[in-house]
């Protein structure tokens, strides 16, 4: 390893020198307190910024071992210090002048939830930040002045004011990390106490607005209804009160714009840690809970929907079934057996993005379209056998169809955003109507085992001086949030509502690249490759599936439930 003054002498020596000169800086820095490694540097100052890494010895650092000794604590501290490092590195973003992207430092962008990334992590050694610098050039000429001034003056301020614990504000670190134990307290209490969800009084559950997750101002802050009520006695701050869901099936109805919706989303993100100050960081739901729709147009690959899907008129086989262009009931039938397959315990739906003709038919057209000419079994038929028989709950958003009131466990209105129990009310009302057909026979979830195939990941291209040709492995792109390209494969992941990061969809990218490349060519069973990946993941972490030497900055860890989502698309 090379002493920071010999970075600075080879600084000085390449300036004014044509842009690939910098590539001779790749390696690893001493520093006084920290080390720095620059393990990628970019082609010119207009292509992506050049790949850094700092890490602090535990030695250097000194924050309390009790704040990471476990997984749960060692993420929150992980996330805060992330955090920080990207607000303290943002004051001197673009403060190094030059053409392109010269100047800048690009840090993980966190959003409301807390989530475990590559960009930050803590290992028993020490920690390790990841970021991005875009080397400073005059044209195409460096300007190694500049970027002095990053390595020598900026950095070492941003690793000062974030990565010791003398600098950072130890209240500030504190409530970061008994607000997670909270967090996992209250995760705990729901498998104890038969439940599925909890949220707790005084939450804001409103967003800005449809592009912002920041919470609503002067939003009614939200009040259980004192029939579902319950107190759970917290690590750190003492006993909180809230509403708690049970197991089984749960309504949530109202009139249009009371807050159905808004309170399902809250339900639905509750499936991850929430920072201080987002309104819903007491919002906690069971974390299998698989928010699900009809997603007209996708694909599907031999899923046996026969529990909701038979007699087809053309013949075809759907406890195998396979398209290429799914209807909204085959789409979100497939979804359902899926979240299943992917060992979630509770399905979080709403009315209005699901297919009409999959959540219900009313008495009319039952008489006028006799079962045996209709190939679907409403979900209103099935809900009760899948709590009963396989112990997996719904919580259903309903707004138009009152048959779901029959088979209901417990029902919340929304009136004007705050929550109403009307479970009994709504019981004795249902004396007065003729009960719907709300049960199906045939009851049976899916036994067989599904495979999933990959084609080659080489691909043959001529080389540049087109004389030959040359093999490589297929490139990932990763677009947003909802979607990523592998080679020539498009996935659209936008109907995926609970991922909730960038991050996410690209260590989804690099597992299935990562799988492909191990099984270029060969089919394998779906669920035996899911779980060798998610151990993988949990063991080895997310960096271990990049295929990178070094472990990449920009990967955030995926649920289970995404990743198989994910693959089943492929």
């Amino acid at each position: 390893m090379k002493m920071a003054e010999e970075l600075q002498r080879e600084l000085r020596s390449i300036n004014r020198k044509s842009y690939p000169a910098y590539k001779g800086l790749k390696g690893a820095y001493q520093f006084p307190d920290y080390q720095l490694f620059i393990e990628h540097v970019q082609g010119d100052p207009f292509a992506a910024p050049s790949a850094l890494r700092i890490f602090v010895p535990h030695s250097k650092a000194k924050f309390p071992e009790r704040y990471y000794w476990d997984k749960c604590s060692k993420v929150a501290l992980q996330d805060a210090l992330l955090r920080r490092f990207a607000e303290i590195s943002a004051k001197f973003c673009y403060q190094a002048k030059g053409s392109g992207k010269s100047g800048v430092i690009q840090v993980s962008n966190c959003g409301q939830e807390v989530l475990e990334r590559t960009a930050c992590e803590i290992t028993k050694e020490g920690i390790h930040i990841r970021f991005f610098v875009g080397f400073p050039a005059n044209g195409r000429t460096i300007n190694s002045g500049e970027l002095e001034k990053i390595l020598f003056v900026y950095l070492p301020k941003c690793v000062e004011m974030s990565l010791y614990h003398r600098k950072v504000p130890e209240r500030e670190t504190e409530q970061v990390i008994c607000l997670k134990e909270d967090q996992r307290v209250i995760r705990e209490e729901l498998k104890k106490r038969g439940l599925i969800a909890f949220v707790a009084n005084g939450s804001i559950l409103p967003r800005q607005s449809g592009n912002s997750d920041l919470p609503m101002k002067d939003a009614v802050p939200f009040q259980s209804p004192k029939s579902m009520e319950i107190t759970i006695q917290l690590r750190h701050r003492g006993s909180i009160t809230g509403m708690g869901i049970r197991k089984g099936i749960t309504l949530i109805a109202g009139g249009g714009y009371h807050g159905k919706s808004t309170l399902l989303q809250a339900l639905e993100k509750g499936v991850y840690d929430h920072i201080a100050g987002d309104g819903r960081e007491f919002v906690i739901t069971d974390d299998t809970a698989w928010k699900l729709r009809a997603e007209d147009g996708r694909k599907i690959k031999d899923v046996d929907i026969s529990l909701f899907i038979n007699h087809l008129p053309n013949g075809r086989n759907t406890r195998r079934f396979s398209t290429l262009d799914a209807s909204g009931s085959t789409s979100q039938a497939a979804n359902i057996i899926e979240a299943i397959e992917a060992k979630s315990q509770v399905l979080l739906i709403d009315e209005d993005t699901s297919a009409t003709n999959f959540m219900v038919r009313d008495e009319l057209m039952q008489r006028v379209i006799q079962k045996d000419k209709e190939p679907i079994t409403p979900f209103l038929e099935r809900a009760r056998d899948l709590y009963e028989k396989a112990g997996i709950s719904t919580i259903l958003v309903v707004g138009s169809c009152g048959s779901y009131f029959y088979i209901a466990d417990q029902i919340i209105q929304m009136d004007n955003y705050c929550p109403v129990d009307i479970t009994e009310k709504t019981r004795k009302l249902l004396k007065e109507y003729k009960k719907p057909d709300c049960e199906a026979k045939g009851f049976a979830l899916p036994s067989e085992k599904r495979s999933i195939s990959f084609g080659s990941s080489v691909v043959r291209r001529k080389n540049y001086r087109g004389t030959g040709m040359v093999e490589e492995h297929e490139k990932l792109k990763v677009m947003g949030r909802e979607s990523l390209m592998l080679g020539k494969e498009q996935l659209d992941l936008r109907y995926l509502e609970q991922l909730a990061d960038r991050e996410q969809t690209q260590t989804l990218g690099y597992l299935l690249k990562y799988a492909k490349e191990q099984y270029s060519g060969k089919t394998t069973d779906l669920t035996a490759l899911m779980e060798s990946l998610i151990r993988k993941l949990e063991k080895e972490g997310i960096g271990s599936v990049s295929g990178q030497k070094e472990i990449p900055a920009g990967m955030a860890m995926p649920r289970r439930q995404e990743i198989y989502a994910c693959f089943n698309r492929f």
